[in-house]
């Protein structure tokens, strides 16, 4: 299984980007899929995504201004930003977690995409 993020760029403050992740390989409903982001000096966050189930979460820091979709027939999740702030700059990367729920002797997987970096600028 790989993960293709793409989208990213420079932007004004105030703009929009949309990130897109390609999956290719197998897609589970009961998998969780997620927006990641790392700025320079700081720690890998949780951005959005879905849980298990389809259900959405956010991070308090995007609610309202990011909203994350996908098309499973396509296998690609979206991130859609608008209203970006300088502290949304950093490199953006989707994640790819769950049990294949047809195998069950297989182990857990964890799959991470190459990231795509974002930079806000004033």
């Amino acid at each position: 299984v790989q993960l293709q993020a793409s989208g990213g760029g420079r932007v004004q403050s105030g703009g929009s980007l949309r990130l897109s992740c390609v999956v290719s390989g197998s897609l589970f409903p009961s998998d969780t899929w997620s927006w990641y982001r790392q700025a320079p000096g700081s720690r890998r966050e949780l951005v959005a995504g879905f849980v298990s189930g389809g259900a959405t979460n956010y991070a308090d820091s995007v609610k309202g201004r990011f909203t994350v979709s996908k098309d499973v027939a396509k296998k690609t999740m979206y991130l859609q930003m608008n209203g970006l702030k300088l502290e949304d700059t950093g490199v953006y990367s989707c994640n790819l977690r769950g049990k294949n729920p047809y195998s069950p002797f297989a182990p857990d997987y964890d799959y991470w995409g190459q990231g795509t970096l974002v930079t806000v600028s004033s």
